[in-house]
């Protein structure tokens, strides 16, 4: 039989139907149900590499609108989808639940409206959905009453085949020219060309259906006790080329290639006990989103990539790919190693002012909106953005500390140089050691710092700067590659080397520690602009200068003020933007909200330089932040005042899961117990510090040099155990000036 053939069956053994509850419950063993989805307010959001659909909580799409133009189903940055609705006798279901069970799979119930003469409904319907690489819905309804049930079942399907960004914006929505719908027997097909691109979509129904261009209708009768069912899959279409789903009707969705992937790496991540609920549901959450997130690209499936966020950056991101995968190290190395081969693999060679590719330069993003390839080869590559390429370098430097094969961060040690290359070729304009932006057309980014949107670099009374701009923590990432790299040539026995790239590291220190040192201020400015002035507000920027050991000793404890103050924390993070800052504004995107991976990375500065007490408070407010939030972490939210508003404000543009937020938790755990390793010198640097309210923590398996460790600490107490014998456990903090 077709296994998208719709079928009827009669009651089961005694005569009653199992409780839907029951359908909704079974799942993997230990699985809470309804935990796992993406969050949406409002909505419902499956992803699985570069596919994901939004709906509404009864499973219906309805893209293209006013208020919800967001949903559809989207493939590789194109919505392939704009409607997919379910009428049941020409009515909408009512929605009643949804379980969320898997990131790409879902069941959402409803019960179809009551026939005249009926006292109540009796039709429940099941949808069972699994997205990736297209999607797979089975649709199942089940007639709890006393009579034989006569149904009419449609389901409308439309495409408009807009680009992501245009669907953002709510602009662009209607087609290039009308979509051109064929209908064959049991299938239906939407093709249109745009930018010179084929692309289609191929809706499979059961042979018995009546398909015409609007979608497909069944007429049937659904015994007392009984139920019917079919299968539908929606399968993109590419140059006249169907490509396979990743779920297929008939198939066990436990064997499906997602299913095993996330199964193993549920096996392989670090399992966490605390008496810290917040803590220890946020870092559950990390494990899971961050799983969610990844990429496989099929020209290389041994790289596994993390994707910047949900809805609107499913693909590889630079900066994005690189910090999330360095917070993610005491989950999975292999991750930090597949973003580093990733864009290693692309890193630019040519001058190209149309994508701001320079020699060495590592990549912003990667967007597939004209190609049709499955491989991350086929998508559009820009490179417009300043902190990736020393990025780079830094997070190879932190892999190799953490122990991975030397052979394996040597193959990247070439690229590293090419990256350091740039930096002085091309990231420091003007020669005065520092790293400068400037956008080469007028379609890239004004700003390309992690607060890329416009107006995000700003004076004090919040008149714009002007590029090119040194922006500060682009320099302490600098400064931090240059450390990295002088180790590498220390550990190669290339003590030249060595005293080349750790020169160049104080020399930047020292004018760094000079020129963007606000005295008036007592604070580090946030940039300096074209004209070499300081750009004085005070912003967050400041405390991945801490992270990266870059400030003064002497000047650390002014920066860790201002980092805890009203001004600029909030209660539950820290502030972009300074509430005393002119053009700050809580619910923006840079100027004045708070980024839990921002705020995170400033807790791990204030550990760094001593500031117990002060990365306490930012780490507690920050996973109460979480807690507040179901133990999830937005992209990011609201600046509002917590003893103003004891509540999280969304931002309506975040994304949820996004990958360096969900990868914040691990930060602020390695935070807390204070673990830097440095695995080629033999040492490890281990020495909690644990608030009152954390009690117990427990990490296993740790992956560290080649082994899994088992960590427990309780205060300030500390047991080790799985540590291989080679390496000395210090049981101290790792300060700015120890280890480097």
């Amino acid at each position: 039989m077709d296994p998208r053939a719709g079928s009827v069956g009669s009651a089961p053994s005694g005569g009653t139907l199992p409780l839907v509850a029951d359908r909704v419950a079974a799942g993997r063993p230990g699985t809470r149900r309804g935990q796992r989805g993406t969050h949406i307010p409002g909505q419902v959001a499956l992803v699985e590499g570069s596919c994901f659909a939004v709906s509404g909580s009864g499973g219906d799409m309805a893209g293209g609108t006013t208020a919800e133009h967001l949903q559809g189903l989207f493939f590789r940055d194109v919505r392939i989808l704009s409607q997919w609705q379910l009428l049941v006798n020409g009515e909408t279901p009512e929605p009643l639940a949804v379980a969320e069970d898997e990131p790409f799979a879902a069941t959402f119930v409803s019960r179809a409206h009551a026939a005249a003469a009926q006292p109540e409904p009796s039709l429940v319907v099941l949808r069972s959905r699994w997205v990736g690489q297209g999607m797979t819905e089975e649709i199942e309804i089940r007639n709890f009453g006393e009579e034989a049930a006569y149904c009419s079942v449609d389901v409308l399907v439309g495409a408009d085949f807009a680009g992501l960004f245009a669907v953002r914006e709510g602009t662009g929505l209607e087609p290039e020219g009308e979509p051109i719908i064929e209908a064959d027997g049991g299938s239906m097909v939407l093709r249109q060309r745009r930018a010179g691109v084929r692309r289609g979509v191929r809706i499979a129904f059961a042979p018995q259906a009546k398909v015409g261009e609007g979608g497909a209708s069944f007429e049937l009768i659904v015994p007392a006790g009984g139920s019917w069912s079919t299968c539908i899959e929606v399968i993109p279409v590419a140059e006249g080329e169907d490509i396979v789903p990743r779920h297929r009707c008939g198939e066990i969705p436990e064997h499906s290639a997602p299913a095993e992937r996330l199964a193993r790496w549920r096996k392989q991540v670090p399992m966490v006990e605390t008496d810290y609920a917040a803590l220890r549901t946020a870092l559950a959450r990390s494990a899971e989103d961050l799983g969610a997130l990844r990429l496989f690209d099929p020209d290389h499936p041994e790289r596994v990539v993390v994707a910047a966020g949900l809805p609107w950056f499913m693909t590889l991101f630079g900066r994005d790919s690189l910090l999330a995968s360095w917070m993610a190290l005491p989950l999975d190395p292999d991750l930090a190693l597949g973003v580093l081969q990733t864009l290693a693999r692309f890193q630019g060679s040519d001058v190209d002012p149309r994508t701001e590719e320079e020699p060495g330069r590592i990549l912003h993003e990667v967007r597939f909106r004209e190609s049709v390839s499955l491989s991350l080869d086929g998508g559009h590559i820009y490179y417009g953005t300043a902190d990736a390429t020393p990025l780079f370098v830094m997070l190879l430097g932190e892999l190799r500390r953490w122990g991975l094969a030397r052979e394996v961060v040597e193959e990247l040690l070439p690229h590293a140089d090419r990256a350091l290359a740039w930096v002085t070729d091309f990231g420091d304009r003007d020669g005065d050691g520092f790293v400068e932006y400037q956008r080469t057309t007028d379609r890239g980014l004004v700003n390309q710092g992690w607060k890329d949107s416009a107006g995000a670099i700003r004076f004090a009374d919040g008149r714009p700067a002007e590029t090119p701009l040194a922006v500060c923590e682009v320099q302490a990432y600098t400064y931090a590659a240059y450390v990295a790299r002088g180790h590498f040539a220390r550990e190669a026995g290339d003590e030249a080397g060595a005293l080349h790239w750790h020169a160049r590291a104080a020399a930047l220190r020292e004018a760094f520690n000079r020129d963007f040192w606000d005295d008036r201020r007592r604070s580090f400015v946030l940039a300096l602009d074209r004209d070499k002035r300081p750009v004085d507000a005070l912003a967050s920027n400041i405390g991945h200068c801490l992270w990266t050991g870059i400030i003064d000793e002497d000047k650390a404890a002014a920066v860790a003020e201002h980092l805890v103050s009203p001004q600029m924390f909030t209660g539950w993070g820290v502030r972009t933007l300074a509430s005393s800052m002119g053009g700050y504004n809580p619910v923006s995107y840079h100027c004045g909200s708070v980024w839990p991976h921002d705020t995170a990375i400033a807790a791990a500065g204030l550990m760094r330089y001593g500031f117990v007490e002060e990365a306490h408070r930012v780490i507690t407010g920050l996973l109460d932040a979480a807690a507040r939030q179901g133990g999830r972490l937005p992209e990011l939210f609201s600046g509002l005042d917590r003893q103003e508003l004891d509540a999280v404000v969304p931002h309506p543009a975040a994304c949820s899961p996004q990958a360096c937020a969900s990868a914040a938790p691990l930060l602020l755990l390695r935070s807390l117990l204070r673990l830097d390793p440095w695995v080629p010198q033999g040492k490890v640097w281990l020495a909690p510090v644990l608030p009152e309210e954390v009690g117990t923590i427990v990490v296993d398996r740790v992956p560290l040099g080649g082994a899994r460790v088992r960590i427990e600490a309780t205060g300030t107490a500390l047991k080790v155990e799985g540590l291989p014998a080679e390496l000395e456990l210090v049981q101290a903090g790792r300060r700015p000036t120890t280890a480097g």
